[in-house]
Parts: C-alpha cells; structure tokens; sequence
C-alpha cells in the first residue's frame, strides 16, 4: 500500500495506473517468434520501475486466435502458445513479490466457434446448451433474421446447417454470441472468474462488455443518420439499439461485482464501446454494487487531443454520489499510437511528454499501453504481412490494429531483443531507435519522464484520488485543478506548437512540475506547468 493509499483510505486500485501487456508482443521466451507468459515474467522488473499499480494481460486462453486470443476456447486455461498454467502462475507470484496488481481479461460477449459450449449448442435444438449462444430462424425467404451487423462487417448471423438456423455473432463469424439472457450463461462464466481469482488475480477487465446481451425479440435496429464522417462498415450505418447495450447487462454485472467482493479487494473495469458509451460506463459503476470503474472509446478514436474534447469528457464525471470511476487510455491494442494520430511527425517527441502527462493528471484510473513510455509511432504493414481480420477485411479504409501490436523494442537491434526468429509483425527501426535500452539512463527521454511523472501523481494525493475542476479552455490551452483535503494542484497543458497565454494569475504559488516552461504568463508549445497554492 502506498503512503497516499494509506493516506486518503481510497482502496488500491482508485486512481492506479495500469499497465497493459499484449501478450503475443512483449517477450518471447522460447525463440518461437511469439510473446509468452515467461517473457512477461522476465520483463516485470521494467514495468515495476515505471511505477505502475497493475498489469493488464490481454487473452492468454486456449483458442484457435482467429482475433488473437479473443475468441476463447478454453476459459480455465493457458494456450500453449502462452505457456502452461504454471508459468501464470509464477506470473502472479512475480508481480506480487514486485508489488503489481495482476488484472486479466474476461470475455463475456461470445466464445471461439471450436469451444466445447458451442459444439454441443449447435448439435441440435433440445442439448443442455442448446439455448446458450443465440440462434434465430430465418425469415421465409430464408434471408437472416433482422438487419444487424457485425463489427468486422457484413450480417451479424451466419446459417448453420445442423441447426437450420441462423447463430449471432457482433464480431467474427468464428465468434458466436453467448446468451446471456440464458442464466445457466451467466453462471458458467462467473465460473470461469472464480477460477482466476482462485488463481490470484487481482481483478477483471471485462472485454466489450455492452455487446454481451441482445434485444430478445430481435427487432431491427434503425438506421443511423450520416454525419458526414466516413463509413467503412455496415455496422456504421445503425444505432445499435437493439444488438448490445440492453438493460440486463448492469443486473450481470452486480452478480460479477458480488463474486469479486467476496474475494476481497478486487478491480472490476469494463470496456464500453459505442454511440452513447458515457451514459453507459456511468450506468455500469453506478453506486457500491456494480462494476468499480469503466472506460471507453472517447480518446481512443479520436482523430485530435483537444482543449474542448477533454472538457466535454471529464464533465461527464463531475464526482456526483453514487456515481462510478472512470479509467482513460489514450492509446490500446485496438487503437492506432496516439502520437501518429495527434501532432504532425516533427512534433512527435515534445508531444510525447505533454500527452503523457495529461493522461497521468486527469481524474481516474490512466492506462498506459505496452510501449507508450517510450513513446512509439504507429507502424505501417504492408497488406501481404496483415494478421489482423477486421484490416484484412476493410482494407485499406480501415487502419490496422496490427500496427500498434507490433513487438516492444527492448534494444536497438534487428528484432529489438523482443525473440530471437522473426517475430510474428514487424518492429520498425523508427520504434527500435526508441528501444528500453537506448533511452534508459537518459534523464532527457521519454521513460525516464514517465518514471518521473507517475513518482510525481503517485505523491500527490489531489491527482490520484482527487476532485477535478476546468478552469480554462481556449485554442490549445487546457487548464484544470485536482483538489485532495488541503491539497491543490493547478494543471495547464498547451497540446500544441505555438505559444500560448496562461489563465490570468495562474503562475501565482510553487511550481510543482514544468515541461518545457516560458516566461511569464506564456506557456510555449507542448509545455505543462502544475501550480500548487492559492487558485487564481
């Protein structure tokens, strides 16, 4: 427990900074080309001395990886791909020893199409599954049962001949829709938890969790007006009003929230996805008997980090009673690196550190992906070399996840120290140029800033567990005060290259913390100034 956990009485995981690790890129540990649970185990120690509260590990499960790991097969197991379930094992107990929660994936919206569940589902219509994923019959046309569509594109139903109906599935046709509306469902996937936390996790980040449940009556969802922006999927062209987002799910969630409090201390977080994700993740941690925290996609696909975007956000958590925890990321494996999408490539190294120490300062729990304390661009794969199903679908309209999936640079060496065959993506030498190793002991890089910031938020009780206030948004100035007790910390942010002016009187008090600082009441491009003492 750390002296400001023991200080404010908050439990650990309010205000943590999380870490997230895709497995299959982070370390390879038997020469296979592949990352691993040992290879993550040997490289706990670069995490740990960031100063990160907890590791997220993305799907390890036995599955045929037709979505990496996200089409489970086996939820009480290790692929071996990953290692065996021993070596989580000895995961756990290494991260503990370190003083790092252990956090891992759960999803509940559908299964891989080879897990036993399924087999049996679609033997026929009478098995003890039979009513475990949902299955429709087809309209007297034959065609699927209603206009929905899939995330990766075309229909959300695939026909299967044994059955002689139609099955859902929001994502990959190899990723049938569990029904959760089914209790027996719901009861073999908090199964599934209870043999994690068995285990020794310390909590759950629970994978799409606002498309695990469908309108039983399967009506159409309507069309959705065009805004003007691009549309590379059918799926972009309905509200889902229907296909996810249905009132049952918060119930579900209380019943995984009663299992993870009867264990103890456990961190519950949930993606939300989606056109009305905000409403959402506060519905899912409203009041002590849901989910502790969620997160969405509101910075995540947003083609500007903006003054005005930031506002509109955190307005959304004005820290009401009863209302939940907001966790943020800027960037993910399923999102394009933040510093390719947000400032020109000239700008990419002073961006950096302004993006990093905006995320660190906002109210709630920052995740940082793998490979974002170094600051690492989005690498380009050229199609021939593509792994990822939904780029290989859409190309080239949609970006490809891969990109931000490539291997972490430990070095500066042909595969950066990441295996040694070729890896399963290509690291490019602009990351490799970025390696751990070339930037650690340089005060004047990236990681070593980060180590410094995440010291600094972890000292200072008003930035982890704080109340946040806006004081000022213009152009690309940001400004806003986190508030703990007596504690007050003034944050301002210039998100772009030109100078601007500071709020007037903002520079009164002690400067806690400068990036990049001007003179006077003028904070130069991607600068950052926190104040502490009287508000302005």
């Amino acid at each position: 427990m750390s002296s400001t956990e023991a200080s404010s009485g908050a439990p650990w995981w309010r205000g943590a900074t999380i870490y997230e690790i895709y497995p299959r890129s982070f370390q390879d540990s038997n020469g296979d080309g592949i990352g691993d649970l040992p290879g993550i185990t040997a490289r706990l120690d670069h995490v740990a001395d960031l100063g990160i509260d907890a590791v997220w590990i993305c799907p390890f499960f036995p599955s045929p990886m037709r979505d990496f790991g996200y089409d489970v097969a086996d939820y009480c197991g290790v692929d071996p791909m990953f290692g065996t379930l021993a070596d989580f094992d000895a995961l756990v107990a290494r991260a503990h020893a370190l003083g790092l929660k252990v956090l891992i994936d759960q999803v509940y919206a559908h299964t891989s199409d080879q897990h036993g569940w399924f087999a049996q589902s679609r033997a026929d219509r009478s098995n003890e599954r039979a009513d475990w994923y949902v299955w429709a019959d087809p309209k007297d046309d034959g065609t699927p049962p209603n206009n929905w569509q899939s995330v990766f594109g075309g229909p959300a139903w695939t026909w299967d001949g044994r059955r002689r109906q139609y099955y859902m599935h929001s994502f990959l046709k190899e990723q049938p829709q569990l029904n959760l509306h089914t209790p027996a469902v719901q009861d073999a996937l908090l199964a599934a938890a209870r043999f994690w936390l068995d285990h020794g996790v310390d909590g759950f980040r629970l994978d799409a969790l606002n498309h695990a449940m469908h309108d039983p009556q399967l009506r159409n969802n309507p069309p959705a007006p065009d805004t003007g922006r691009l549309r590379s999927r059918p799926f972009d062209y309905q509200i889902k009003l229907h296909s996810q987002s249905q009132p049952g799910m918060p119930l579900f969630a209380e019943r995984v929230r009663a299992l993870c409090d009867s264990y103890g201390a456990i961190f519950t977080m949930a993606e939300i996805g989606g056109d009305n994700a905000q409403a959402e993740m506060r519905a899912y941690t409203h009041g002590n008997d849901r989910l502790n925290s969620a997160y969405g996609f509101d910075f995540l696909y947003s083609p500007e980090l903006t003054p005005r975007l930031i506002a509109e956000t955190m307005a959304q958590w004005p820290g009401d009673k009863g209302e939940g925890w907001p966790s943020w990321a800027f960037e993910n494996h399923d999102a394009p690196r933040a510093v390719s999408r947000w400032c020109a490539p000239e700008h990419r190294d002073a961006f950096a550190r302004v993006k990093m120490a905006l995320l660190l300062c906002l109210r709630g729990n920052p995740i940082l992906f793998e490979g974002e304390e170094l600051g690492l661009e989005q690498d380009e794969i050229p199609f021939e070399l593509l792994q990822d199903p939904e780029a290989i679908a859409n190309w080239p309209l949609t970006l490809s996840r891969d990109g931000v999936r490539t291997p972490m640079p430990w070095t500066d060496t042909a595969h950066g120290g990441f295996t040694e065959a070729t890896p399963w993506l290509p690291l490019s030498a602009a990351n490799r140029a970025r390696a751990v190793a070339v930037q650690d002991g340089d005060e004047a890089s990236l990681l070593s800033f980060t180590r410094r910031m995440l010291r600094f938020r972890r000292s200072h009780a008003a930035l982890r567990t704080g109340t946040f206030g806006m004081l000022h948004t213009h152009g690309q100035m940001l400004a806003f005060e986190r508030s703990e007790g007596a504690q007050a910390i003034r944050c301002a942010f210039n998100l772009g290259p030109d100078d601007v002016a500071l709020p007037a009187g903002f520079t009164k008090g002690r400067r806690l913390l400068a990036v990049n600082p001007g003179d006077g009441d003028v904070l130069p491009g991607f600068g950052v100034l926190l104040m502490q003492g009287a508000p302005p």
